[in-house]
């Protein structure tokens, strides 16, 4: 799955503290194929998606040819499809029955798409990986510790593993409160009808603090800047994200 929170044009955030929509399964809010769907439109080409997150994580993931790759949280399957264009061996999970139709129909025989839910046990054999990549998701897990151990679990010494987020001042910004709390949120993605989406707010001591608990070794922590295309498509966004960054990634290493 993939966050859509702070998508221009797509959603209006919400500051609940109760009620059912807080409760929810986020994979169960992408289950509905048409809300599926209407994501991967929504993200295929999107300014936030395809010109600020997707160019940033695969710099980080560099040269991935011959490489076993995991794509954790796979979503429509974009960062799969991708990956074996550019001759890696992917394996991908999602938790949402309407992402993993996607996702198979995209990527047919070319990749093994499994139905796992990111921070449980995963049925992979140790250090079976030569990288991992998560893109926008992590803040979907509800154990962030136990989802990094089993990214660590899984990849050989030397591995990778790439994790993008929205960044913790945006949310802060957002949502208000303290900069330090920890706790679910609720956004809302402006389909019709709307749909609401339970996620994660954390600082970003918090969410490095998980990575290194479970054994990575930070190597670099990257606050994107958008590609030239969105320049051209949508100024004011490349402009906004020059003033102050919307998500960031890192790249840990397990020793």
């Amino acid at each position: 799955m993939r966050r859509p929170a702070t998508y221009p044009g797509a959603v209006a955030s919400s500051e609940e503290e109760g009620g059912p929509a807080r409760d929810r399964d986020p994979a169960g809010v992408y289950d509905p194929i048409e809300v599926a769907r209407a994501f991967e439109v929504h993200a295929e080409d999107g300014a936030y998606n395809a010109h600020y997150d997707r160019p940033a994580v695969l710099e980080l993931l560099g040269d991935v040819s011959g490489k076993r790759v995991l794509d954790a949280a796979c979503g429509p399957g974009f960062y799969s499809d991708e990956l074996l264009r550019r001759g890696a061996e992917v394996t991908a999970f999602d938790a949402s029955r309407g992402m993993l139709e996607l996702a198979r129909t995209r990527l047919g025989d070319r990749a093994r798409v499994d139905r796992f839910r990111l921070g449980d046990w995963l049925p992979y054999p140790e250090q079976s990986f030569d990288v991992v990549v998560c893109a926008l998701a992590i803040h979907y897990a509800d154990d962030r510790g136990a989802t990094f151990a089993e990214f660590h679990r899984m990849l050989r010494p030397g591995g990778a593993a790439v994790v993008s987020t929205t960044h913790p001042t945006v949310d802060w910004i957002r949502k208000g409160g303290s900069y330090f709390d920890v706790r679910r949120e609720t956004d809302v993605w402006g389909t019709t009808p709307p749909v609401e989406i339970p996620w994660w707010r954390e600082p970003l001591s918090s969410l490095c603090g998980a990575a290194t608990e479970a054994g990575f070794l930070i190597q670099r922590l990257v606050e994107p800047l958008p590609d030239e295309e969105m320049r051209e498509r949508w100024p004011e966004y490349w402009e906004k994200l020059h003033q102050r960054p919307d998500f960031l990634v890192l790249r840990l290493i397990r020793p």
